[in-house]
């Protein structure tokens, strides 16, 4: 995948220049990226990460996440087949979460992501305030 855009120029269809299908909305690249925007994803495949574990144990793990939110970060991430979900014939059931191999396979991709995050958090909170001082600021005419 190649991300090229030419700045002075705007094509209905870029891959005729060399690159440029994450743009377009078909691109299967773009669709399997959609996956890690959400924001509970990375936290609950990082919370997969040492082994299987029950509902309301990651639930307790992931603080601030809600109930509904766990159920489709889930729902989403077994359907796109990176956790597993495995129901135990017991009395109550007992489901375990697990990652696949797949999703074994994208966890030095978000451990990146979490270190550059960890490394940089001062300076984008930093930044963020900076910018809401500023957007406080009446604005002048030039």
């Amino acid at each position: 995948m190649v991300f090229r855009y030419q700045m002075d120029t705007t094509f209905p269809d870029l891959r005729q220049y060399g690159g440029a299908e994450a743009f377009l909305r078909a691109c299967k690249p773009r669709t399997v990226l959609d996956l890690f925007t959400g924001k509970w994803t990375g936290l609950v495949m990082g919370a997969l990460l040492d082994g299987p574990r029950r509902f309301n144990e990651l639930r307790r793990m992931l603080d601030g996440i809600t109930q509904k939110m766990l159920s489709q970060t889930l729902r989403t991430l077994e359907r796109d087949g990176v956790i597993t979900r495995t129901v135990y014939p017991t009395i109550p059931p007992r489901v375990d979460y697990e990652l696949t191999p797949l999703g074994r396979s994208a966890m030095g991709v978000l451990q990146a992501i979490g270190g550059w995050a960890g490394e940089h958090a001062d300076e984008v909170i930093a930044s963020r305030l900076a910018y809401d001082e500023r957007a406080k600021e009446p604005v002048r005419s030039v």
